[in-house]
């Protein structure tokens, strides 16, 4: 009971730093995933788009849109492509070890953050 209210919490924390800036899934849910619960990559990863799922994001999204600031064509042209891209990007990460997707993870958040922070 108590990991069903350490799940809900991640998804909590993730939730609202989403909606405040709009990341959650790969920089909030899977490295919680990983070292709160011991997921391995490859699990973290694909949990976390198994939420991502459903309509998760509609009342961030509806919030937004009340605001004016969704570019739905944006939006829906983006959409289909991450739609593919997707498949392409699991395609490739499963085939790939653990360790490797780790660090290619890391990576990632690293030159994001550079970039982030430079720019």
């Amino acid at each position: 009971m108590l990991e069903l209210l350490m799940y809900v919490l991640v998804g909590l924390v993730a939730g609202v730093i989403s909606g405040l800036i709009g990341i959650g899934g790969g920089i909030i849910i899977v490295p919680a995933l990983i070292f709160l619960f011991g997921m391995s990559q490859h699990q973290a990863q694909g949990t976390s788009l198994a939420m991502l799922l459903p309509p998760i994001g509609a009342l961030a999204v509806w919030s937004y849109w009340k605001a004016g600031y969704i570019n739905w064509t944006v939006a829906l042209v983006a959409a289909l492509g991450f739609f593919f891209g997707g498949y392409i990007g699991a395609s490739f990460a499963n085939g790939v070890s653990d360790q490797i997707l780790r660090r290619i993870f890391g990576v990632a958040l690293l030159l994001i953050a550079i970039y982030m922070i430079v720019r």
